[in-house]
């Protein structure tokens, strides 16, 4: 029973009839309010006719067994003198109580009657019958018997009896609706929920069977409930891939790391057998790639981890310029300085102009150029060669990891192939873009662009 009600469609069914019982309760009362008011009124307009009618007879002096207007049984009238003493009353009135108070009656001329009625709740005793009434008091300047006071009463019966039947509706009325509204919304949420109990049962299903390949349905509607299957689909989608990519990763660098350590290991069985026969050179080679191999697979894995690069002030022009030392026919054209500063990890930048310069240097015939120039809100630093290119549907391809596009070339001369792919992983990471085009020769030229910074911080497109 917990469970049901804890489902959000009994929290929303609950909540809508909480909800509409609060405006059916509001309602009612005003209605009520209302109602009981404008009876209430026209009682009092009643009563004040009848004591008006008999004032009038009084104010031009008409004798107390002339007065006609106290033949109304429905309408009880009692006339009282200066002293409280009653002088005239409608026939078979026996009592009357809850009378409005009386006033001072010396502001009337003879023959007025006063211009504003009191009223209030009473009961009469009328030929043993006991009812409420309301009634009103009207004062009159009688110009023989002196100042009176009319009382007239008009039944309550009416308006007592509408209230009643009123708040008797309401009281089958509304639980009914209720009910009404309960089993709609009841209905309405398990429609509209449907979708989701589908969506959760086929999660459910992909993690017992661990098959991202699977999807939810997806409604055709275009509700929020829509929007969330095609949501979960395209987070399945993205962690379909992620996952691939990760077992892609895993096994190529497998792969890579076999063949260097079965190699070195050759080479150190062969020596431990015939020491003679130990290419030193050899193993040494091979412990510096797999050295480098393992560097590059621990890098991709803190980037993969979304490891956030350092903050510091970092000139690529003096970096460009200090990787390209030593390197033969590496030129740099940089304006070095604030206009060159982008900020990061130097670690981490250095790695990537390091491999650019190692891919251009495998691929250039005779020479590789650097520039590094201020464009804008970046710092753009550009790598050409002089080689052979990169075709048009290759140059997204050469970011990939383990991608080599000669596979023919050596794996000791074109590297494990994640140069490129942690260049691009690391310039996305520092807020850039790091893409491959033609130089007007033919050759390939990678363009690096990173945010750049002045004194008061990065600047921002």
């Amino acid at each position: 029973m917990s469970r049901r009600f804890g489902s959000v469609r009994a929290r929303a069914t609950l909540g809508a009839v909480l909800v509409v019982a609060v405006a059916l309760l509001a309602a009612g009362a005003a209605v009520l309010l209302s109602l009981r008011s404008q009876l209430l009124d026209q009682a009092d307009a009643q009563a004040e006719r009848a004591a008006r009618a008999v004032a009038a007879q009084l104010s031009v002096g008409t004798a107390y067994d002339r007065l006609s207007s106290l033949d109304d049984d429905d309408r009880p009238v009692r006339v009282v003198d200066a002293a409280g003493r009653q002088v005239a009353a409608s026939e078979d009135l026996e009592r009357i109580s809850g009378t409005p108070a009386a006033e001072a009656d010396d502001d009337l001329d003879p023959g007025e009657i006063e211009e504003e009625a009191r009223f209030d709740d009473g009961s009469a005793t009328v030929d043993g019958d006991t009812a409420g009434y309301r009634f009103a008091a009207l004062r009159v300047q009688d110009p023989v018997e002196g100042p009176l006071t009319v009382y007239a009463g008009a039944p309550l019966s009416v308006e007592r009896g509408a209230v009643r039947t009123a708040l008797t509706v309401m009281l089958i009325g509304f639980p009914l609706l209720l009910a009404v509204v309960a089993a709609v919304t009841w209905l309405v949420t398990r429609r509209a929920l449907r979708p989701v109990e589908g969506i959760r049962r086929e999660m459910a299903a992909i993690t017992a069977s661990a098959d991202l390949g699977r999807r939810v349905p997806e409604p055709d509607t275009h509700d929020e409930v829509a929007r969330l299957a095609r949501t979960t689909n395209e987070t399945l989608a993205a962690l379909e891939t992620s996952v691939e990519r990760q077992r892609r990763f895993v096994a190529d660098a497998s792969h890579e790391l076999r063949s260097p350590i079965a190699s070195l290991r050759t080479q150190l069985e062969v020596g431990a057998a015939h020491p003679g026969l130990l290419d030193v050179a050899g193993a040494v080679e091979d412990t510096v790639r797999l050295q480098r191999l393992a560097a590059d697979l621990l890098l991709l894995a803190r980037l993969d981890a979304g490891e956030e690069p350092a903050g510091g002030r970092v000139d690529l022009a003096a970096l460009a310029c200090e990787e390209a030392a030593g390197r033969p026919a590496v030129t740099v054209e940089a304006a070095g300085g604030a206009a060159a500063a982008v900020a990061g990890s130097r670690g981490q930048l250095r790695r990537v102009l390091a491999n650019l310069l190692d891919n251009a240097q495998r691929h250039a015939r005779t020479e590789v150029a650097v520039s590094v120039r201020r464009s804008g809100d970046r710092v753009v630093v550009e790598v050409a060669d002089d080689g052979d290119g990169v075709p048009e549907a290759d140059r997204e391809r050469i970011f990939e990891r383990f991608v080599r596009l000669d596979d023919a070339r050596g794996r000791d001369d074109g590297g494990a192939g994640l140069g490129l792919a942690i260049a691009r992983d690391v310039a996305a990471r520092h807020g850039g873009t790091l893409t491959v085009g033609e130089t007007p020769a033919g050759g390939a030229r990678f363009e690096l662009r990173l945010p750049a910074v002045t004194a008061e911080g990065v600047l921002r497109a």
